[in-house]
């Protein structure tokens, strides 16, 4: 896909979005269902069925997939996909590129250990390795842009308010 192709795709959605602001929100959802017999979640992705179970640091085996690390693959995810649109639509050749993320947790926090301890990542970094012939100049506007238009980044930045509600039966 080059620059042109990409416009070409998104200029209809676009125009319909200036036309009308409310088409443009969507409210995008995930569901699981709780194991009845283990500490496992399954939740259906886009394509796949993902068990998410126990992290090895608080008592899990490992054969089930961390939502720690689902958050950093969704992060990864989004933000690749984000490099590469920003950098068809500029016009700069990927050759090869690696994303990646890492973070940091303290699991004293999650088990209760310590009061102390925060739950939750503590610090969260995205890396680009990327092979391109572009100056620093674009590299520098690839990334900036990148770093706004990728939807898990903005969130993780400035998170939105989040409630809670449960329902239960009986």
């Amino acid at each position: 896909m080059n620059a042109d192709d990409l416009r070409a795709l998104q200029a209809p959605l676009k125009d319909q979005y200036r036309q009308n602001a409310e088409t443009a929100v969507i409210t995008l959802t995930s569901k699981g269902e709780l194991d009845d017999a283990s500490i496992v979640c399954r939740v259906e992705t886009g394509k796949a069925l993902v068990e998410a179970g126990l992290h090895p640091a608080t008592g899990g085996d490992g054969s089930q997939a961390c939502s720690g690390n689902m958050l950093l693959d969704a992060l990864v995810a989004c933000a690749g996909v984000t490099l590469k649109a920003v950098a068809t639509a500029l016009g700069i050749e990927i050759k090869h590129g690696i994303v990646s993320a890492e973070g940091d947790l303290d699991f004293r926090g999650t088990l209760g250990v310590a009061k102390d301890a925060a739950v939750g990542f503590s610090a969260i970094r995205l890396k680009f390795d990327i092979d391109t012939d572009a100056s620093a100049e674009q590299v520098a506007s690839l990334v900036k842009l990148t770093e706004r238009y990728c939807v898990i980044f903005q969130t993780l930045k400035s998170p939105p308010p989040l409630s809670l509600e449960v329902k239960t039966n009986g």
